[in-house]
């Protein structure tokens, strides 16, 4: 009874669990990130600790602004690609150095007087290693208060292939259509041909 038991909930698990997304981790000094997919908050936070090479309890904020992610029903919300900080016991989340309001920009010796406006940033990231080309985010905010993102996920190497091997069998079949075509073609004018020549060789007769 109990094997039926255990049997039955592994399968209701199998079948009800969250679909995998795409998320990305970085270090508390934000010089290691990571790109790895999670349904939950609990394998986000296991595969967020093997990618960092974390052995401790950690805890999961937005890179962005340092909120924490404490349930699966605020994760659900996040959209994907979301960049989330690993904490370990003992660190605190820190603003972006680039970010900082009243911060000066690398060139820059005084600091900004304006007002922003908007802000633009890039991403560039791979969600397997074996990515041929890595996938580019665009997050744009404007005037802190409005914020609009989009994703741009380019092709593995399989689906590279797979593209280019259904390119090539469109254009042999167009080809081969043609070439059947030209052929047929080129039989009928041959075809005419022997028949006019044979129309002109043949003897006329005259009566008187």
């Amino acid at each position: 009874m109990e094997t039926t038991s255990s049997l039955f909930r592994s399968v209701s698990r199998r079948v009800w669990s969250p679909p995998q997304r795409p998320f990305r981790v970085c270090s508390w000094n934000r010089e290691v990130k990571k790109g790895i997919t999670a349904g939950t908050l609990e394998e986000l936070k296991e595969k967020a600790a093997q990618a960092l090479f974390i052995t401790t309890v950690l805890t999961l904020v937005c890179e962005e602004d340092g909120t924490e992610v404490d349930s699966d029903e605020f994760l659900i919300t996040l959209p994907d690609n979301t960049i989330f900080m690993a904490l370990k016991p003992g660190e605190i989340w820190k603003p972006h150095p680039l970010l900082q309001r009243g911060g000066n920009k690398p060139g820059h010796s005084k600091p900004r007087t304006g007002k922003d406006i908007a802000q633009v940033t890039f991403d560039l990231y791979r969600t397997h290693p074996k990515d041929v080309f890595g996938s580019l985010n665009v997050k744009a905010t404007f005037k802190g208060l409005y914020s609009v993102s989009a994703d741009f996920q380019c092709l593995g190497p399989k689906k590279v292939l797979r593209e280019a091997l259904k390119f090539m069998s469109t254009l042999l079949h167009a080809a081969g259509h043609l070439l059947i075509t030209s052929a047929s073609v080129i039989r009928r004018i041959i075809h005419g041909a022997d028949l006019l020549q044979g129309q002109q060789a043949q003897p006329v007769e005259y009566w008187e």
